[in-house]
């Protein structure tokens, strides 16, 4: 049978003598909310830090061995353009590949024999020799002892391991040249939130110290689980044209799915009790109120979606702990 509450009723006797009762609404009025319908996106913030997309980290590492003569590239952390000169240097190997060509343009000059100049001139460009630098050979008809080594890309020079003078081999590591016109914001998902992941779109990046907020691209799940924190990192792209979003700056994700019609009822509303949602709505009477079982999902801090139980414009008690004075009703709804 279905079960009503009469707010508080019972409580009269005790409170009030009887020639001074008031009426139940005098005294406790309860006040109401009504099941809202709306449209809104399901929003979601997860945390994570920026940093550099590997494909714009350029290591310069040259395929010969030689002696820095001149240090261009003199400080970490200093821009760059593609193309600039970061160092002069002497290398035996590029000296002797450079005279190679030189004796073979020279004997070319009388007995044509292009096959060995296309030979000499791939083997200079194998060694990273410029095009400007083996054309001046060609035209000035001369070897040059120092050859020039040119950032690969526009950025920041983020690891200079040579001074002037310094001795390197062939595949050392002598510069790593960072471009951070786009980068990637690394972000941390717990595992309860990967079934709305693919839902998601309209990301949003907001850094520590920086006001502007920049628009995401959903890139890649990472394909493994953070045993310590539960968690999966969601690689993003995030286009960086002013330069204000540097790697290691901890970024805030904001996302959200289409937004889609939906019930809602305040939180104060809802009650949980013995592992279900209920609410009480308003009855046929003035003061009465049913114990609803439903079913919600949490939408924001001050709201849940109404997923069945209620109807739009139903009314039910906006306080849902002031009606907890029937534990025993409700422990017995089945």
């Amino acid at each position: 049978m279905r079960q009503h509450i009469l707010v508080l009723a019972a409580l009269l006797p005790l409170l009030l003598c009887a020639d001074e009762r008031p009426s139940v609404e005098q005294l406790f009025a309860v006040k109401t909310v009504k099941v809202a319908q709306t449209s809104a996106a399901r929003t979601q913030t997860n945390y994570g830090y920026v940093r550099a997309e590997d494909a714009r980290m350029y290591d310069v590492s040259p395929r010969f061995g030689g002696y820095v003569e001149k240090l261009y590239a003199d400080t970490r952390y200093r821009r760059v353009k593609k193309g600039e000169a970061l160092a002069e240097v002497y290398s035996p190997e590029v000296l002797q590949a450079k005279e190679d060509y030189l004796t073979a343009l020279r004997f070319n000059a009388t007995r044509p024999s292009p096959e060995m100049l296309r030979s000499l001139h791939k083997k200079l460009t194998l060694l990273g020799v410029s095009r400007a630098e083996i054309d001046a050979v060609r035209t000035g008809m001369k070897a040059d002892a120092l050859t020039t080594i040119h950032a690969p890309a526009t950025g920041w020079l983020f690891e200079k391991n040579v001074v002037e003078g310094s001795a390197f081999k062939a595949g050392m590591k002598l510069f790593t040249v960072v471009n951070l016109e786009r980068v990637w914001v690394e972000a941390a998902l717990y595992q309860q939130e990967l079934p709305r992941l693919a839902s998601l779109n309209n990301f949003t990046v907001r850094a520590s110290g920086v006001e502007r907020a920049y628009p995401a691209k959903k890139l890649t799940l990472y394909p493994d689980i953070d045993p310590k924190a539960a968690t999966v990192t969601l690689r993003l792209a995030v286009d960086n044209p002013r330069g204000e979003l540097l790697p290691g700056m901890y970024a805030t994700v904001s996302a959200a799915a289409p937004s889609h019609p939906l019930l809602t009822l305040p939180r104060t509303a809802v009650l949980r009790k013995n592992g279900a949602w209920y609410v009480f709505r308003a009855g046929d009477f003035k003061g009465v109120f049913d114990p609803v079982k439903i079913d919600v999902k949490p939408l924001d801090k001050e709201r849940f979606e109404v997923v069945s139980g209620l109807n739009a414009g139903d009314e039910v008690a906006g306080d849902a702990l002031f009606m907890l004075d029937a534990d025993a009703q409700i422990s017995g709804l089945e």
